[in-house]
């Protein structure tokens, strides 16, 4: 069987992680960091390219790489309509909502426009693998208390569908014959109900919905969050803030590292423990809800992202949820691996792609027209 040669492209706020990979074997691999000064010269995301494209092509060179030869580039997704789950090339209607930032303007929305450059400059096939914009949901689980106010998919879809595929690949099993719950514990935290390879529900880490977390406060009493906003202490944007940028542990302890908030317990903050805890407590108990938005049916439960690299909270969590499913700890992220995996699952023929058509998957209830 070939082994492809894939290299992967995640633009992020001030840096882009690129690799190599040959087959499943990391080759190269470079956070390749942008001065947050240099950024700010620019008026638009996509003003960065140029810029961030030599950025990249040199950190290739130090490295004694080429991109000549590559089969495939692939790049984060973003800016893009709700979509289903999967591979996808990058074609015209692709590249034409990522360089608009048709939904979000995020530079992840450079992924695509990247993998699409780099293709037509070397050769090779343009990708990208379940961008942020994947929306598997269920009806049900869209609905809330309030009309025309509904939840939507915004979650770590990349890494949740790439643990799954690896979790089922551990068992002999495929992840599309499985019910799992996905924990991504990081800076988001997003507990995901996936149902035979779909991720049915989970909560909006975009939104205020679900656990707090290093930077997001979760699910809040709504008429008290209602009170601060007519309280004439807050503007518009400091609300906005709240909810994904200086929520969760940033409010209550001043950091959104967790290393943090561990020496502060282990020097005898009471406080710093009951945040903590409270942070575990509320995942599980939106690990729970998603067993019951399964039916039951759990195969198993598995934590992810950085911060399940701390023992604490695995066997916090493992201890609340034994009861429904085995829970195995699969730490950090794999989002790198996962865009390749995915652009390798296409060109081997193991998977069929997605087509983009610019059309969302989900536009609402007929009942709402």
């Amino acid at each position: 069987m070939k082994e492809y040669k894939v290299f992967a492209i995640n633009p992020g706020s001030t840096s882009t992680k690129i690799a190599m990979f040959v087959g499943d074997n990391e080759v190269f691999s470079k956070n390749v960091s942008h001065d947050a000064e240099e950024l700010k010269k620019f008026a638009e995301i996509n003003d960065q390219i140029p810029y961030r494209k030599k950025m990249i092509l040199d950190a290739v060179a130090e490295a004694g790489q080429t991109l000549e030869g590559v089969d495939a580039f692939v790049g984060r997704g973003g800016g893009l309509v709700n979509c289903a789950g999967g591979t996808y090339p990058v074609n015209d209607k692709l590249y034409e909502h990522a360089h608009a930032g048709f939904t979000v303007k995020h530079p992840a929305m450079l992924g695509a426009q990247f993998a699409r450059a780099f293709a037509e400059q070397y050769g090779g096939q343009a990708f990208i693998v379940n961008p942020p914009d994947v929306d598997e949901f269920i009806d049900v689980a869209r609905v809330t208390g309030l009309k025309g106010v509904y939840r939507e998919s915004r979650i770590h879809a990349l890494n949740q569908k790439e643990i799954g595929i690896r979790y089922a690949k551990t068992l002999g099993k495929k992840y599309e014959e499985m019910n799992l719950i996905i924990c991504h514990i990081g800076g988001g935290i997003s507990v995901t109900a996936h149902r035979r390879g779909k991720m049915i529900d989970s909560n909006d880490i975009a939104q205020g919905d679900g656990p707090m977390a290093p930077t997001r406060c979760g699910a809040l009493p709504v008429k008290d969050v209602v009170k601060m906003c007519f309280s004439g202490k807050f503007t518009e944007r400091q609300m906005y803030d709240k909810i994904t940028k200086t929520g969760g542990l940033v409010d209550h302890l001043g950091t959104s590292d967790a290393r943090d908030v561990c020496k502060m317990i282990d020097e005898g903050s009471q406080y710093a423990k009951l945040i903590y805890d409270a942070m575990i407590y509320q995942i599980a108990k939106q690990a729970g809800a998603m067993a019951a938005a399964l039916e039951g049916e759990v195969d198993g439960i598995i934590l992810t992202g950085g911060i399940s690299y701390d023992k604490y909270v695995d066997e916090e969590l493992t201890r609340k949820l034994k009861f429904i499913a085995p829970v195995t700890v699969m730490a950090g992220e794999f989002e790198m691996e996962a865009l390749a995996a995915g652009a390798i699952r296409v060109l081997s023929g193991e998977e069929e792609p997605k087509t983009y058509t610019g059309v969302p998957c989900w536009q609402g209830f007929d009942f709402d027209k």
